[in-house]
């Protein structure tokens, strides 16, 4: 990768801004140490060209003024005290002006060299705000004033020296120090509003990257709970809980999966239970099932949480199909040739997020403690449901003849084994 060292100038330009400065104040700082270089350079320009066309005006001043602007700038690279530096600029920026034009003489012998001292007031809008540049304005209205009243009061008691500039020389300086200060003006101004678009493209790419960065938290969000669950938790501070009078809970448990995993390695055994819960995961979807969890080797799958069109129970019983179907059919997919238990439970159930931290959408009730039961209790590639569901499916499935099994905590229930739809749209079992 290519390192792009910066130049003098973008480090003069970057001096004395921390990450932590907002995007107003990095533009002020910035302005700031811009506005003292051009008027160090520009005061250096304006005394050689004098000396070329007008009188010897003495050096001291001008040099006096650099030596002030550059010290006071190494001494806030120093401090970092960004509020002590603009006061003291402004201040060099609006009195020196004035000074100038009483060691000169007055306003027209010194070709309006006071005009300078407007960068102060325009300088305090951009380095400070336009609110608190009211008081640098009127400094300035009145160091005016004040001259103007001296240049009208005194001019006849004025003892008046031979003129040492001419004519010509005076209003050429007349017309540089308008052009001077505008252009000051002009490129203060100009950079400024780069600056600010360079401060706006910024932020757009921020934005856009803050955008991205919340699609994907979204998206994360989404495949941990549903969508309606995942809303409800951006907006409340509430605990989420709800009760079902009638969800269809199906769990699918692979059969013999820790025999089959001992002689695997832990990259091998993740590599095949991803790749068949990545599928029923697609199967879910296909039915606008929602997935809740994986537990080990066992998939947890619900219908009926959401406002969704159709049977749920009919969209299990099809999913529950064709995930069969799958593991017996696609060995890419199923490559150990394993085998699926699985068992679907229809009633009440409770659903709630639970915990703050690393927090699951969650179904507790004993609906979810008959579908698991009678998953475990069940026969190696079927598909066994309760009564409940039976009732549900009946008119749309076959099924084979009802069994009495024996379930922990529940004695005898009866379950139903599904073998196909009616219809024959579903490859049967």
């Amino acid at each position: 990768m290519t390192v792009v060292t910066p130049t003098f100038v973008d480090r003069l330009r970057n001096a004395g801004i921390s990450p932590s400065d907002s995007e107003e104040l990095r533009l002020q700082k910035s302005l700031l140490v811009f506005a003292t270089g051009l008027i160090c350079l520009a005061s250096m320009v304006w005394l050689l060209i004098y000396w070329q066309l007008g009188p010897r005006f003495s050096s001291n001043l001008p040099f006096l003024l650099q030596l002030l602007l550059v010290g006071n700038l190494l001494i806030y690279l120093k401090t970092l005290d960004f509020n002590v530096f603009r006061v003291l600029q402004l201040s060099l920026f609006l009195f020196t002006p004035f000074v100038a034009q009483w060691s000169i003489g007055s306003f027209i012998t010194s070709s309006g060299i006071s005009l300078w001292a407007l960068l102060a007031p325009i300088g305090a809008v951009l380095f400070i705000g336009p609110r608190e540049s009211g008081a640098w304005f009127f400094a300035y209205v009145f160091l005016t004033t004040v001259s103007g009243a001296f240049d009208y009061y005194l001019a006849d008691t004025i003892v008046v020296q031979p003129q040492k500039v001419s004519p010509q020389t005076s209003a050429f300086f007349f017309a540089l120090n308008f052009i001077a200060v505008s252009t000051i003006v002009y490129l203060l101004l100009r950079y400024s509003d780069n600056e600010k678009h360079k401060a706006q493209e910024r932020l757009q790419d921020a934005h856009r990257l803050l955008q991205i960065e919340q699609g994907r938290s979204e998206r994360l969000l989404l495949n941990i709970l549903p969508a309606p669950i995942a809303e409800r938790l951006k907006n409340s501070n509430q605990p989420i809980v709800d009760g079902f009078a009638e969800v269809s809970v199906m769990f699918a448990d692979i059969v013999n999966f820790t025999r089959v995993a001992e002689g695997l390695s832990p990259k091998q055994v993740f590599a095949m239970l991803n790749k068949i819960f990545s599928c029923f995961d697609e199967l879910a979807g296909k039915y606008g099932l929602e997935k809740i969890k994986t537990i080990g080797d066992a998939y947890m799958v619900a219908g009926g949480l959401n406002d969704t069109e159709g049977d749920y129970t009919e969209s299990l019983a099809e999913m529950a199909l064709e995930m069969c179907s799958l593991l017996h059919h696609d060995f890419n997919i199923n490559e150990m040739h394993l085998d699926v238990r699985i068992g679907i439970g229809t009633g009440p159930v409770v659903a709630g997020v639970v915990g703050t931290k690393k927090f699951i959408y969650d179904l507790w009730g004993d609906t979810v403690n008959i579908a698991s039961r009678i998953t475990t209790e069940g026969v190696p590639g079927m598909v066994q449901v309760d009564e409940r569901s039976y009732r549900r499916l009946c008119s749309r499935f076959e099924f084979q003849a009802p069994q009495t099994i024996h379930l922990k905590g529940k004695g005898n229930m009866v379950v139903h084994r599904l073998v196909g739809r009616r219809d024959g749209h579903s490859t049967p079992i």
